[in-house]
């Protein structure tokens, strides 16, 4: 081998290819491209998961709760058909649209329809009483008239009258009566029948003293029932609250059998949180169906008390009404006899019957001999709860409903006898006779 050889170390260098390539060096991302990489794969994930979970809530919503329209807060009543003029709004299943159409569960916050049907059948009341005063210096007498006002419901119309039924504490002593009717008309009332232990009382109007327009105008109330009453239903109260006309509230029924005292009366009444205020007495507590289940009475007034109003149940007040329309009071010695002694009879109070355990009524000790009462049963011990229908609790009771019965008259009284320690119910037919 030849040592003296001389090598070109340039063109060896540019005819080498080597068998691995000679790696390059990468150059670092900067930092700005990284956060933007992050960004871009964030909002497609968010993306991806907000479709999946809108996907799945409107799944949910479809085929658990029944379709897509459940945006609203309150019911939709169906009122494309057309309502008669003379019928009531009855709110019942015919009426409300199927589940998939209603908005939400909710509660009715329209009565209008209700109220414009049903307030031809409400009167304000006007009752005048002479209140006698004397001059302090002079000593002169002078009458001065003292102005309430109340609330009345029409229950009953013939051909020479209207009659209204209110409570009695609101035309009590009056000596002028002053009806209102929904247009405004006035005319003059007066008392046809009164019970001062319900606290109800009838008010007559001649027909010959109503217009035509007022007459085609006003309507007869419709009844309902208050034994199928529960607490929480709704109720609307109609009445002349503080003298100013015909005003409007709503509420729900607080409690039924409310045994409450007022005027020296105890009274069970339904109790309900609708705003009744003073001249709303008489007026019409109403159900949803526009039907009377009670007749407005008080309100429980107190600075600590707030929505607490009172109304006399219609199914208990019917007996009474029926009695205070259908008759007259007649003086003492034209009313039938039934031969009790009133002298001995007592009161069993709610003390009392707590107490001895007794029922609330009329305990009996004495009777007349050869009387109706005798014949009929009647005997010492007996304890009277009721006389046609209508509970009665107290002597002045009695004889207030007596005062409407005539003799001949055959009369049903409801006893309650002692029977193996235990008090029975017994009804009794009497058929009062002419006082002795």
């Amino acid at each position: 081998m030849d040592d003296n050889r001389n090598y070109n170390i340039d063109s060896m260098q540019d005819d080498f290819t080597p068998i691995y390539p000679t790696p390059q060096l990468k150059k670092e991302p900067t930092k700005k491209r990284k956060n933007l990489s992050r960004f871009i794969r964030f909002v497609i994930m968010a993306l991806i998961f907000g479709f999946m979970a809108g996907a799945g809530a409107s799944g949910y919503h479809y085929f658990f709760q029944g379709g897509r329209n459940n945006n609203d807060s309150k019911i939709i009543i169906d009122t494309e058909e057309e309502i008669e003029e003379d019928d009531i709004i009855v709110l019942s299943d015919d009426n409300v649209k199927p589940l998939s159409s209603v908005k939400t569960e909710g509660i009715i916050t329209d009565v209008s329809d209700i109220v414009d049907k049903v307030i031809p059948s409400i009167v304000s009341i006007n009752s005048t009483d002479i209140l006698t005063q004397y001059d302090i210096f002079f000593g002169r007498q002078f009458n001065k008239p003292m102005v309430g006002s109340g609330s009345g419901i029409i229950i009953g119309q013939s051909d020479n009258s209207i009659l209204i039924v209110t409570n009695n504490h609101v035309v009590d002593s009056a000596e002028e009566i002053e009806v209102v009717f929904v247009d405004e008309s006035k005319v003059k009332a007066t008392i046809k029948g009164a019970d001062s232990g319900t606290d109800l009382a009838i008010l007559e109007v001649a027909i010959s003293e109503i217009s035509k327009d007022t007459l085609s105008t006003i309507k007869v109330a419709r009844l309902g029932d208050s034994d199928m009453l529960k607490a929480g239903e709704m109720v609307i109260a109609i009445g002349n609250a503080l003298g100013y006309g015909q005003s409007v509230t709503v509420g729900y029924i607080s409690a039924l059998n409310r045994e409450i005292k007022n005027r020296g009366i105890t009274m069970n009444l339904l109790q309900t949180d609708a705003a009744i205020n003073p001249g709303n007495s008489g007026g019409a507590l109403l159900n949803i169906k526009g039907e009377v289940i009670g007749i407005n009475s008080m309100k429980f007034a107190d600075t600590t008390v707030e929505g607490m109003g009172y109304a006399i149940p219609i199914s208990g007040a019917i007996p009474m009404i029926n009695l205070l329309m259908s008759n007259k009071a007649l003086e003492v010695e034209d009313m039938g006899f039934l031969g009790i002694n009133i002298e001995t009879a007592q009161n069993v109070t709610s003390d009392l019957a707590y107490q001895f355990n007794m029922p609330i009524g009329i305990f009996i000790n004495d009777i007349v001999e050869d009387s109706p009462a005798e014949e009929a049963g009647l005997r010492p011990g007996h304890i009277i709860v009721g006389f046609n229908n209508v509970n009665v609790k107290t002597i002045d009771e009695l004889i207030n409903i007596l005062s409407y019965s005539r003799p001949g008259e055959e009369v049903s009284i409801k006893v309650k006898e002692l029977e193996n320690g235990e008090y029975v119910d017994k009804d009794l037919n009497v058929v009062l006779s002419k006082r002795p």
